[in-house]
């Protein structure tokens, strides 16, 4: 019988979801509501299990966790891998990883969420009233204003067809981004320091590699109008965390509404806890009822299929089960 761990489950509800019922009699479960840093705590952990499920990618399995795994052989990952594995190393040690599809509708409604509740200053409002106090603020308009876009793919291109809806400019940039794809999206393609010079308002829609990790620095910031906001409900290791703290408490910007940070959770003295012209979510652009029903049911099967000795559909580096079978 196979030993599956599930990470990283703050709400405690993956077990509770009815695809593991498949499993019954093959394998048997422990889930982890815990993130840990500590990688010698984490091999600890998990060093009896065969299979391991991590929700998203709160922990990350580099060469260095993975060579000390030994039992390790399926990774079944949630959702894409965002470079949290490293599935070079994986194939290497005989780790088969797999995904499932990702959860962009969840992550577009969020954004909007986030950027809608940021200029409406919803959270400051909902505070005051909740201590005596009516109208503490005046908040912004978009129509008319312009949106700029970094990261013009499935979730950016959706957000800038809300900008349109309500009447924005909308700007675009991303390392590939061409005038065509631009202009399809109802976007027009400008450098990255225009972008952020001409927008009210920046969102970051990004994917994290090593070619955009911290591609958002202290110029970009700088160059932003007074009156702008940024957004980032991409990944926190994108932005320069010290560069948008200074913005944000020097006043240079006007705000900013983040659901990710380089590290996650965000830490508990973190000063972006006590930013006043912040709105902040602890990365919930996927954590969705639908959305985890789609991640674990794929999931589920892709266990499924492997404990069968076939090579499940998303497999990352499928090469590795002609290496490695199991028992079923």
């Amino acid at each position: 019988m196979k030993r599956i761990a599930v990470l990283d489950d703050y709400q405690e509800v993956a077990l509770s979801l009815p695809y593991w019922a498949s499993l019954a009699g093959r394998a048997s479960f422990d889930a982890y509501r815990d993130t840990l840093v500590d990688e010698e705590a984490l091999v600890r952990r998990l060093q009896q299990y065969e299979i391991v499920v991590p929700i998203r990618e709160r922990t990350r399995f580099p060469a260095s966790l993975l060579q000390k795994l030994p039992s390790l052989e399926l990774l079944a990952l949630t959702g894409r891998n965002s470079g949290h594995v490293d599935v070079d190393a994986a194939s290497a040690r005989g780790v088969l990883v797999t995904e499932t599809e990702g959860s962009s509708a969840s992550a577009i409604e969020h954004s909007i969420a986030l950027l809608l509740a940021l200029v409406r200053r919803i959270p400051q409002e909902d505070r005051a009233m909740r201590q005596g106090g009516w109208q503490t603020g005046l908040a912004v308009e978009l129509s008319g204003k312009t949106l700029g876009i970094v990261g013009l793919g499935r979730i950016g291109s959706r957000v800038a067809a809300f900008g349109k809806f309500l009447g924005m400019r909308v700007l675009a940039w991303g390392p590939t981004l061409d005038e065509e794809r631009a202009a399809a999206a109802g976007a027009r393609r400008v450098p990255l320091d225009e972008l952020f010079r001409e927008s009210d308002v920046v969102s970051v829609h990004l994917r994290l590699s090593e070619r955009t990790r911290g591609i958002i620095g202290a110029d970009q910031l700088s160059s932003m109008k007074r009156s702008a906001y940024f957004v980032n409900s991409a990944r926190g290791a994108l932005v320069d965390e010290e560069a948008l703290l200074a913005a944000l408490r020097e006043n240079r910007i006007a705000g900013a509404a983040l659901d990710v940070y380089e590290v996650e959770p965000l830490p508990t003295g973190h000063p972006f806890r006590s930013c006043e012209n912040v709105v902040l979510s602890p990365h919930m652009g996927f954590v969705t009822r639908e959305a985890y029903h789609l991640f674990f049911r794929q999931a589920v099967e892709a266990i499924d299929t492997y404990l069968q000795g076939k090579v499940p559909a998303r497999a990352l580096n499928p090469q590795v089960i002609a290496h490695r079978r199991p028992a079923g």
